[in-house]
């Protein structure tokens, strides 16, 4: 009994399939979490399918359409209370009084009341022979019904009402429908799309009367009169009301929930209500303005839930509302904007009315992105185009061959999951797709794994994201189970991780792992974890809370070359530098034997630094005004120039003071990935601004800034993301920019491909850093204002903390180095210099 009394009292309110759906999740998980469960349904039988409950009229029995069944809830070791449902809730009390004046005590509380038929307010509509379609009940009552009728009438067009309308043909019935709108599904289809289902529908013998609203319901000789608006009337022996549904909120209106202006119980992205020990999930739920009135919604809901209850940080992020039904044998399909309502949307249709088939692909301006299709007498290209809708997938360049009959080769046109097999993926190791899919096909059915068997992904990384779309699409093709867990010490992404650490202020590895991770961490989560640190709260990378965290390069500040030797790479913001410290790198480059090289990024490197010579080099660096290039960190790099209108005379803007500013301010920053950036001071773009993650071309009005272009192995164009901007405008959006993708970003994943996996692109990137779409815009500028604020040149902290400095020594015990290593020379580089000739050198100059 003791064990008992310790464990969590859960109450859900609510039996359907959502709700059937969240206990299943959860019994999965409740032997560990030890909750004391107990379940009120209002209905007399517990849940059931409803998606397919017209199959009731087909011979389909109610315990074919079970879902749950009262033995298994006790299997589960929960309590099932039918035809029971719940009078009040007391939150101050947390409990729940039932209609019959049982008390019950709860912990956390879930609501999966669902929805009612909303049946319009006509006079008579409560009449003895109107019916509403929702439970087994209904279905029952509309059978006995049926059984002295010759017809029915169905009032509503929608997926709903149509559904109705096959279960009274199915009866036997003359069938009608009547629909307020002037078209069938008018929320799904486009008016062409919905001409077609009613001809469609008509022909398989359902009378349709759209544009009607019924204004009366009265008896007619022991049948019922629907007089319309405008004098036009209907005899029937039955009425069905199936217009539509409305959110089951009344119980947490009463307890003084947050509910929508319209009805729908509030919700956020965790499933939680106004009470933060109250979640709801399904048809009764609102989440940003709107209840999701589709299965699978819930669903997630449902699993949301059951994450929020169990310790994990799983969210609901809304659902697309796309799809694929049929209807009286008539397949439908709606995919997005199947209305073509976007701006500058444009369309691209198919109609074969011998065959009564309409096919309707809406694009936006360019004709590159699906924005919404509608598909009526033939769905077989519904999937195809759903990826296309929901990948935001360049469309093919003729994308009318999508919806075109015998269309060849569209299922190579989606993306990773599409790439013929003999597609190179990792061009270091010269791995293809076949390689890949050999090996998973053969055991390997994790990402670590795959890597270990091919070494894809595993030389520049340049592939990593590529290779995770094409490993987890192959292991869903293979029934399994896909996550986007960091790895097996943390089930949650980068960005759920960041999130985590930002709102629980979390400093150091131990304290998150003993929280949100188990085991001891890995290569992956700690290096992940030490740039999230760096990017939250910026302490010196080197501080020992934080140094068992680090990779090679950044253990050292320094990137290690092939030879085991190191480079030194000092910041020279803007390619800005003075004849005095040129002088000094050379100096150096000549006293520690040095291999010099002029960068790309307008910066000199130096190569072949050993490690206990990087503490001294980097002191007569730092004495001669340089600061760390943090070469070595995911991280800013660079921002080159042009001379801009100083000296060029075609520049029209100060493109070096520009630079010089946008790489002192984000010299600190740590990033999923290394950024580079560039300002040119004209169109003639010599900064080569536009294949960088930040780029900044100058106008006559000011700036172009351009975003998420890169050089490297996926070569990106950078795209144009705001015009003519003045000097604080740019800083600010550079600022919330940099921020969003910070926080956002996968591990490892440089802008381009975070720009091109982000749900609604370039056009949603705007909207979140210029309209604030979010909310979050002060926040980002707060956050970079920390970033810049405590920034320190971690070479400079490093040589004044005799602790650090001890990283730096060939020998633990010794100051002394081994000169019996030898290095080999590449392309001219000398023999590193001893320490006996460095001092000797030093003395003599």
């Amino acid at each position: 009994m003791t064990e008992k009394t310790n464990k969590q009292k859960l109450v859900v309110i609510g039996n359907g399939m959502v709700g059937h759906h969240f206990l299943e999740q959860l019994a999965e998980k409740n032997e560990s979490t030890g909750f004391i469960v107990t379940v009120f349904c209002a209905e007399n039988r517990p849940a059931y399918d409803r998606v397919h409950l017209s199959e009731y009229f087909a011979g389909c029995s109610a315990e074919d359409l079970a879902m749950g069944h009262i033995e298994q809830y006790r299997q589960w070791g929960f309590e099932l209370e039918l035809n029971n449902p719940i009078a009040s809730i007391d939150r101050e009390k947390q409990t729940v009084t039932t209609q019959t004046g049982s008390l019950h005590r709860y912990d956390q509380l879930v609501l999966a009341t669902g929805s009612y038929p909303f049946v319009p307010p006509i006079p008579g509509h409560q009449h003895e022979r109107c019916f509403v379609y929702r439970t087994i009940e209904d279905l029952n009552a509309i059978r006995t019904a049926a059984s002295n009728a010759q017809s029915g009438v169905v009032v509503g067009g929608g997926l709903l009402g149509l559904e109705a309308a096959n279960a009274l043909k199915t009866l036997g019935l003359d069938a009608h429908v009547v629909e307020f709108a002037p078209g069938l599904m008018s929320t799904q289809l486009d008016e062409g799309g919905s001409n077609l289902l009613q001809k469609k529908i008509e022909t398989l013998g359902v009378t349709v009367h759209t544009s009607r609203a019924t204004e009366l319901i009265t008896d007619a000789d022991g049948q019922l009169r629907m007089q319309f608006k405008g004098g036009d009337e209907l005899i029937t022996d039955m009425i069905v009301f199936s217009a539509g549904i409305r959110p089951q909120d009344e119980l947490a209106k009463s307890s003084g929930l947050q509910v929508g202006e319209r009805g729908g119980i509030v919700i956020d992205n965790r499933c939680r209500t106004s009470d933060p020990n109250i979640f709801a999930i399904g048809e009764c739920a609102l989440y940003e303005g709107q209840i999701f009135g589709l299965v699978a919604p819930g669903y997630s809901m449902a699993r949301t839930t059951v994450a929020q209850l169990t310790g994990m940080e799983t969210f609901f992020n809304g659902a697309d509302m796309s799809t694929k039904l049929k209807l009286l044998g008539v397949q439908v399909g709606s995919i997005g904007d199947a209305h073509g309502r976007s701006e500058g949307a444009a369309a691209i249709t198919f109609v074969d009315e011998q065959s009564g088939v309409y096919k309707r692909m809406i694009t936006d301006a360019t004709g590159q992105k699906l924005l919404g299709a509608v598909l009526v007498g033939d769905t077989g290209d519904y999937d195809t185009l759903l990826q296309y809708h929901l990948n935001d997938i360049d469309l093919p360049e003729h994308p009318e061959q999508l919806i075109l009959p015998s269309t060849d080769g569209a299922e190579s046109l989606l993306g990773a999951s599409a790439l013929p097999t003999n597609a190179t993926v990792c061009s270091c190791y010269n791995v293809s797709k076949g390689q890949i899919l050999d090996v998973v096909h053969g055991g390997c059915h994790t990402l670590a794994e795959v890597k270990d068997a091919t070494k894809a992904s595993t030389g520049c990384g340049g592939c990593a994201a590529l290779l995770k779309d094409i490993v987890d699409s192959e292991l869903a093709a293979l029934g399994m189970e896909v996550n986007n867990h960091l790895c097996t010490h943390f089930p949650y992404s980068r960005q759920e991780l960041f999130h985590i650490i930002q709102v629980e202020e979390i400093k150091t590895f131990d304290d998150l792992l003993q929280k949100h991770g188990s085991g001891k961490g890995c290569e992956v989560c700690k290096p992940t974890a030490a740039s999230i640190f760096a990017s939250l709260w910026n302490e010196h990378i080197l501080e020992q809370a934080h140094v068992g965290l680090q990779d090679t390069n950044d253990t050292f500040m320094a990137n290690m070359q092939k030879n085991g030797s190191y480079s030194v790479v000092p910041r020279i913001p803007g390619g800005e530098i003075t004849p005095e410290k040129l002088i000094v790198i050379g100096d150096v480059a000549k006293r520690y034997n040095l291999y010099t090289k002029i960068t790309g990024g307008q910066r000199i490197d130096l190569f072949g630094a050993r490690l206990e010579q990087l503490p001294e080099i980097w002191r007569e660096l730092i004495d001669a005004g340089f600061e760390t290039g943090h070469a070595y960190g995911k991280s800013l790099r660079t921002v080159k120039s042009c001379v801009g209108s100083t000296w060029c005379r075609f520049g029209v803007q100060d493109s070096v003071s520009m630079a010089l500013r946008v790489e002192n301010r984000y010299k600190g920053l740590r990033s999923p990935h290394k950024i580079k950036m560039a300002v040119s001071g004209c169109t003639r773009e010599c900064a080569e601004a536009q294949s960088k993650d930040v780029g900044v071309i100058a106008t006559e009005k000011g700036w172009n800034l351009f975003v998420a272009g890169n050089g490297g192995m996926r070569p990106r164009h950078a795209d144009l993301f705001a015009t003519d901007l003045d000097d604080e405008t740019l800083i600010r959006y550079i600022d919330r920019f940099l921020m969003f993708y910070v926080r956002t970003a996968d591990k490892l994943q440089r802008t381009s491909v975070w720009l091109e996996s982000l749900d609604g692109g370039l056009d949603y990137l705007r909207e979140v850093i210029i309209d604030d779409k979010l909310g979050i815009c002060t926040e980002l500028e707060i956050q970079m204002e920390r970033v810049v604020d405590s920034y320190q040149c971690e070479w400079k902290s490093a040589i004044n903390d005799p602790e650090k400095l001890k990283r730096f020594r060939q020998f633990v015990n010794s100051n002394e180095s081994d000169d019996n290593i030898i290095f080999v020379k590449e392309r001219g580089q000398p023999r590193p210099a001893t320490i006996e000739e460095i001092i000797e050198t030093a003395e003599s100059a």
